[in-house]
């Protein structure tokens, strides 16, 4: 398809044409990175109009399953849903799990809803780099709700938070003393905590959890002197709770476009999409200059082996990219 069909595909919402143009971007060719562009230039107009969630937590919280919960409740109120589910891929073989569409079947069916699953590959804590333009094609395709699904507690974080305009962290029921291995600074990202698999036998120990996360959040730094994280018990076994956290994101993101903070922050993440691209075209044209690559190999090894300085051989190889670029 040429630019201008894959462009009023996207604009009419349909999901296959969607489904292309962000598989355009995400490829690596010059051709179709010039095509990406001319496709990324054309459909801004119509971006920024939806509401961007991050949504990550410990393995085996439950994240998938609350999302397709999440995602039919969001679609019955008639809005349309956007999942990008990040995907660890394997640091050896290059491939990746690509599981979330299995997982979240009932989800898959709604012709509302877009999940789309993209390998991590080697990008900063396993978020991928084209998450961004993905998002924006999503918005402009007409999805309102766009939720990003990161691979776990790590890296992953720091780069979905400055990406979306809400951070949700979800937990489990058995939080213990050590509240599942939960960082400070994750913590004081957050901006819902969500404890899920709260049904049943579960609620005492959930109700537990939540006291001793808002008793560690006490002890955090505010970022937002409007909104306090806010600790919620769900299930998505049972929708309990459900209700509750998407009035609980409206009320956020009511508060903060009110007070303008919310399109401050829209324009600090432009900023540092800029710069991220920036960085990752700077590294893609390191790695792929031909003088770089007859000597990569050979200072990779004296490195490994301990024959040269890590630094010396880094300015050495930048001495190597600049020179053969003037």
């Amino acid at each position: 398809m040429d630019v201008s069909h894959l462009f009023s595909g996207v604009l009419s919402g349909n999901r296959r044409h969607l489904a292309k143009s962000i598989t355009l971007i995400e490829s690596k060719k010059e051709t179709d990175k010039t095509k990406a562009s001319e496709l990324l230039t054309m459909i801004m107009p119509y971006t920024g109009k939806s509401i961007r969630i991050g949504i990550s937590g410990v393995p085996g919280a439950g994240k998938s399953t609350f999302i397709e919960a999440l995602g039919k409740f969001i679609i019955s109120k008639g809005h349309k849903v956007a999942v990008l589910a990040v995907d660890p891929s394997s640091q050896i073989s290059g491939g990746s799990i690509l599981g979330d569409k299995t997982r979240m079947e009932e989800l898959t069916k709604e012709e509302n809803a877009f999940i789309r699953p993209s390998p991590s590959g080697d990008s900063l804590g396993g978020v991928a780099r084209k998450t961004r333009e993905a998002m924006l094609l999503c918005e402009a395709a007409g999805y309102d709700y766009i939720l990003v699904e990161t691979v776990g507690v790590g890296q992953s974080e720091i780069s979905v938070a400055n990406m979306v305009d809400l951070f949700t962290l979800i937990q489990l029921p058995n939080a213990g003393d050590e509240l599942q291995g939960m960082k400070r600074g994750i913590m004081e990202m957050a901006d819902i905590i969500l404890i899920n698999k709260s049904e049943a036998e579960n609620r005492s120990k959930a109700e537990i959890a939540k006291k001793q996360i808002e008793f560690a959040l006490h002890l955090t730094i505010s970022k937002n002197e409007l909104w306090n994280c806010e600790v919620m018990l769900v299930s998505a076994l049972t929708g309990y709770g459900i209700k509750e956290y998407v009035e609980k994101i409206e009320d956020f993101i009511n508060k903060m476009k009110a007070s303008g903070i919310f399109y401050d922050k829209r324009g600090e993440q432009n900023i540092s999409w800029m710069w991220s691209h920036i960085m990752d075209t700077m590294k893609d044209n390191f790695i792929s200059n031909n003088r770089v690559k007859g000597v990569l190999k050979e200072f990779q090894e004296k490195v490994r082996e301990g024959k040269i300085n890590p630094t010396i051989a880094g300015e050495e190889l930048l001495k190597c990219f600049y020179s053969s670029i003037k």
